[in-house]
């Protein structure tokens, strides 16, 4: 099903854009990840994009709570392509559960072959914020063919933002009941520091405040792997984070940062900002920022 959406571009044109207003086409559809899992995907496109971005959730949210991000790409030409992860948002399964690391990994990869089926030709990038964020780093260490570039928004690498009792019980508990339900007990200031932002993540039906012992034991497994092979990384990167971010601690994409191996590398921080720069407080530079970052990577196409 698809919605066209009126989008006005700012005073001053974007590069290779003239127009002044643009329509973009809202797309739902269903991809396969791994054993046939189908999860929920969409897309916002407008008529003649410049480049395509696959956009990467985080833990217990879901593809639609990244407007602000969204819509400014889409101004500048690019199309987005995101999905829901197994056990999140409209994608089937148990809540925050997931089997193995590949349930996550293999939702990446349908989401790019769906993303180069219907933009041949145009360059790729890769967005995650924080779980997404260590999914992406993940998934380009394994496999980098194709992508532009990556982007991670306060990455996941590190468990010290997590209670240890959840850390400790999360072991335990994943080797005899990997699927129970543990209350993730995010701290709802530390996601954002705009009140409506709060609320709307508080009432938001497809928000899940659980994890699994499964999931949190394949992450930690994920962090130490992603964090060990950081030198391989070759393929332009941007990180992007908030100093105040209590969920996930800068430091941990400060050393990973340090360690990646690309010469086209930059890591922004964002004063007082907390974990969801693009809808906290003054979410508009970090946006701009990953847009013009985005602008400066892109390879110029004939049809632009």
């Amino acid at each position: 099903m698809g919605v066209l959406l009126p989008i006005r571009f700012p005073a001053t044109p974007i590069a290779h854009y003239q127009e002044t207003t643009m329509t973009i086409s809202h797309t739902e559809a269903t991809i396969r990840a791994h054993n046939g899992i189908a999860l929920f995907m969409q897309n916002w496109r407008p008529e003649h994009p410049r480049a395509a971005v696959a956009l990467v959730h985080g833990l217990g949210e879901h593809s639609s709570r990244y407007a602000n991000l969204i819509g400014e790409l889409n101004t500048r030409g690019y199309a987005v392509y995101a999905c829901d992860h197994r056990g999140h948002g409209r994608s089937p399964g148990q809540r925050a559960y997931i089997d193995s690391w590949e349930d996550l990994s293999s939702g990446v990869r349908a989401l790019l072959a769906s993303v180069r089926e219907s933009e041949p030709g145009l360059p790729v990038f890769l967005i995650g914020h924080s779980l997404g964020g260590l999914i992406v780093l993940h998934y380009v260490l394994h496999d980098p063919a194709g992508l532009q570039g990556v982007v991670a928004s306060a990455p996941a690498l590190s468990s010290a933002g997590l209670s240890p009792v959840l850390v400790w019980l999360s072991t335990i508990l994943s080797r005899v009941a990997p699927t129970v339900s543990l209350a993730s007990k995010l701290p709802i200031g530390g996601i954002s520091r705009d009140l409506t932002v709060q609320q709307a993540y508080t009432s938001d039906p497809l928000v899940s405040s659980v994890g699994t012992p499964r999931l949190a034991t394949e992450s930690f497994a994920a962090i130490a792997w992603t964090n060990a092979h950081a030198s391989e990384l070759q393929l332009p990167l941007l990180i992007v984070h908030g100093s105040a971010d209590p969920i996930v601690p800068p430091a941990a994409s400060a050393q990973f940062f340090a360690n990646v191996g690309s010469p086209d590398k930059q890591r922004i921080v964002y004063p007082d900002y907390v974990h969801e720069t693009h809808n906290d407080i003054g979410w508009q530079q970090p946006v701009h920022d990953i847009a013009n970052w985005l602008d400066a990577h892109t390879i110029n196409y004939a049809n632009i």
